[in-house]
């Protein structure tokens, strides 16, 4: 049987360490029967032989600037079957002047909120709170979150805009405090997977960190979202 192949694609923003996530997932792939290629920029995804060749896109791109071309390669290589999947800013944080990528990954950052100032020094980690990600009713049942209890994480908690095609398998809740704008909690996806086409996009918030991704579940849950978005899985 001929291997799986797999496209890790990365870059962007190194405050996410791109080069070093995703190197915790290749010898997984690899194990997994992928045979991994690994490319340092999205336009890659222009390359409609290699992307119709490609059974899963593993993207860790943050920020960033996206073709036309790269955008509709992979939107189309999606939609034929393609499985993509990622985590944090490598996927909801990405190339965020194109609506036509936010439309087919179903979920853009927005804020991490922070430490009340009282309290911040001024470091990355103001923005590291304590908080949970919690499976839903439908994320009990999901190959790629059953048996995972509830997240207890400290790192930057993602405050993520979405739509109603996404099937939501964990979430966690923003509370409202007096050093912030907002009024009440609010309630967003932290674990997402969505059906594009013949294709599957699997997406985790939790990631900003080498460490975050070595969490056991944090990392179950990544390795199952890959397998599962793979174009050998969903066909």
């Amino acid at each position: 049987m001929p291997a799986r192949r797999a496209l890790v694609v990365r870059g962007g923003w190194e405050g996410h360490s791109p080069t070093e996530t995703t190197d915790l997932f290749l010898p997984f792939l690899e194990r997994s029967g992928f045979e991994v290629r690994v490319e340092e920029s999205g336009e890659v995804y222009a390359d409609a032989d290699l992307m119709t060749a490609t059974d899963l896109v593993l993207q860790c791109v943050t920020m960033s600037e996206i073709s036309r071309g790269a955008t509709d390669g992979l939107r189309a290589a999606v939609a034929n079957g393609t499985g993509l999947a990622g985590w944090h800013g490598g996927i909801a944080d990405s190339y965020r002047g194109s609506s036509d990528y936010l439309q087919l990954i179903g979920g853009q950052f927005a804020a991490h909120p922070s430490k009340d100032p009282s309290v911040a020094t001024g470091g990355p980690s103001d923005n590291f709170l304590p908080h949970m990600i919690e499976i839903t009713d439908l994320g009990r049942g999901h190959e790629i979150t059953s048996g995972i209890g509830d997240i207890r994480l400290e790192t930057e908690q993602y405050w993520v805009l979405t739509d109603g095609l996404n099937d939501v398998l964990a979430t966690t809740t923003h509370p409202a405090q007096a050093h912030h704008p907002w009024h009440r909690a609010i309630t967003t996806p932290a674990v997402w997977t969505r059906q594009w086409g013949r294709g599957r996009v699997f997406v985790a918030t939790p990631g900003h960190s080498v460490d975050v991704l070595q969490n056991e579940q944090i990392r179950t849950v990544i390795e199952r979202g890959l397998l599962w978005a793979s174009r050998t899985e969903s066909e």
